[in-house]
């Protein structure tokens, strides 16, 4: 179970690092627990700042947002390195949608915690073939904390922890939303397109 930080004065020990991986498939709610976390360090009055790949603009340009509609504002990033400059100092680092940054992602991350900043990272496990998902691997063993969400399967409604991808496309990197993914569960995903959502 996670256990939210107890804030620190200004004048204790300077701060522990530590990575927190929140993932799971589409409509799992990762990036609404990315939010809930980051708002319980805004709350605490933590410095925090909160990044997104540039090429996810699938609900707002600058904002993260859920698919229940709940957001907080974030600093798209087309390249990893940008996190490092802009963090600054800053004692929390959000980062949603990690599977979609370059490789330099997880350099990047273990740098962060290095120093002493708590980072959250939302991203999918799995990519639509079912196989692990680009950095996710390597920041779920690299984590001190790990949190696997599910969302409900849309076949058969037994928990989902998978991306079934409903568009034609073979490309890894697809980014999209109910017309492209459902989620599914295991057997469900198996069985492909034997099988279709509930009306």
């Amino acid at each position: 179970m996670f256990i939210e930080p107890l804030n620190r004065k200004a004048n204790q020990t300077p701060r522990i690092g530590w990575l927190e991986v929140i993932c799971g498939s589409m409509f799992s709610g990762k990036t609404e627990e990315l939010i809930r976390r980051l708002n319980r360090a805004k709350i605490a009055k933590q410095k925090t700042q909160i990044f997104k790949p540039a090429l996810d603009q699938r609900y707002h340009h600058e904002n993260i947002v859920s698919h229940n509609d709940n957001y907080i504002l974030s600093t798209p990033v087309d390249h990893s390195s940008k996190i490092l400059e802009l963090a600054g100092d800053c004692e929390v680092v959000g980062i949603d949608e990690a599977q979609f940054f370059d490789e330099n992602i997880v350099e990047v991350i273990n740098s962060l915690a290095n120093s002493g900043k708590r980072v959250i990272v939302a991203g999918l496990d799995m990519d639509y073939l079912g196989k692990p998902f680009a950095c996710m691997p390597n920041l779920m063993a690299m984590a001190e904390f790990v949190t696997k969400v599910h969302a409900i399967c849309m076949v058969c409604g037994e928990v989902a922890s998978h991306s079934y991808r409903l568009a034609a496309s073979k490309e890894r990197v697809l980014v999209g939303e109910t017309d492209s993914y459902e989620a599914r569960c295991r057997r469900c995903f198996n069985l492909g397109d034997q099988v279709s959502a509930r009306e």
